[in-house]
């Protein structure tokens, strides 16, 4: 169960990453406030699943999953590069939150 609220953390985490992008600097309503209840959720998810995983583990597979998920959206929905010096770091990066999964 708490690596269940880790994943749906990392998720959160992923959509106000890419939620900024649509603030323009928080200037517009709707994505800065869709943007901000994302990063609620995602803290307070996180909070609860440190609350039983070990914190390290807990806030690094939480960061690679809003890394990996933001580099891949940031490719997918704005044409970011996907060079594959780039794709091998993501690569990894979801090597190293599977170690730290497979190790907790």
């Amino acid at each position: 169960m708490y690596w269940t609220m880790l994943l749906l953390a990392g998720l959160f985490e992923i959509a106000w990453a890419v939620g900024l992008k649509y603030t323009e600097g928080f200037t517009k309503l709707v994505p800065s406030v869709l943007t901000v209840s994302a990063m609620t959720v995602s803290i307070v998810l996180l909070a609860f699943a440190a609350k039983k995983l070990p914190l390290g583990t807990a806030y690094a597979v939480w960061t690679g999953i809003g890394a990996v998920g933001a580099v891949t959206l940031g490719i997918v929905l704005f044409g970011e590069s996907a060079q594959p010096v780039r794709l091998l770091c993501v690569g990894l990066i979801v090597a190293g939150i599977l170690g730290l999964k497979l190790t907790a």
